[in-house]
């Protein structure tokens, strides 16, 4: 290149970028890189699947073996001697116990039966020997429970007659309680403490209310 006064100048050089040639060693670490990182992302997606599809078969078990606790109602039940105002000896009730499940079974290890009156207890009895009950089946629960806590004229017997005579009602509880063991197929669950706990007013004759017959009873597990 030439300027005006005919003297050659020296003209500025373009800069290009340098070529770097990577290394063997740096190609095949690169590529080890790229390998792992695609074969932990293979194995997370797998993982990712087997857990969703565990949870998924889980689910849908759940939903169609999910057990229901069993169903009590109370059908009868009369405080014998009330009517009379005299001792009050015996208690007679008839309940039910409902397996209202369609694939599972329930196994009684036992079955006792209480008495309340203000949450004191006045009698109690062991109700029935352990026996399994099958889906979709209903045990009559029924017996008689001794009381030897209401003599005539004592706190309590003298409670009870009062409000029999001022409510023309007297409000009692029947508890029962159970250890029982769910069963699907050959599995069978671990021991479950089951209350059943079911309120009741007798009129002055001592017979269940109306309103009370073939009630369903609460139940809870402790």
């Amino acid at each position: 290149m030439y300027s005006p006064g005919g003297l050659p100048t020296r003209s500025t050089p373009v800069s290009r970028p340098i070529k770097r040639h990577h290394s063997v060693r740096h190609i095949a670490h690169r590529v080890h890189d790229s390998f792992t990182s695609r074969l932990c992302k293979l194995l997370c997606a797998i993982f990712l699947t087997l857990v969703l599809v565990v949870g998924l078969i889980s689910f849908i078990l759940w939903l169609s073996l999910r057990p229901h606790r069993p169903r009590f109602h109370i059908h009868e039940f009369e405080v014998v001697g009330l009517a009379q105002g005299s001792d009050i000896t015996q208690i007679q009730f008839n309940a039910s116990a409902r397996n209202a499940n369609h694939n599972i079974g329930v196994h009684y290890d036992s079955m006792d039966g209480s008495v309340f009156y203000k949450d004191q207890s006045i009698g109690s009895k062991s109700l029935l020997f352990p026996f399994y009950q099958g889906p979709k089946n209903t045990t009559a629960v029924g017996d008689t429970i001794t009381v030897t806590t209401l003599k005539e004229n004592g706190q309590r017997w003298t409670e009870i007659m009062n409000e029999r005579r001022m409510a023309g009602a007297v409000v009692f509880r029947l508890e029962i309680i159970s250890i029982i063991r769910f069963q699907i197929s050959k599995w069978h669950s671990r021991p479950h403490r089951m209350h059943a706990n079911c309120e009741v007013s007798v009129g002055p004759d001592g017979v269940m209310l109306p309103i009370y017959k073939d009630k369903r009873c609460p139940v809870y597990f402790t």
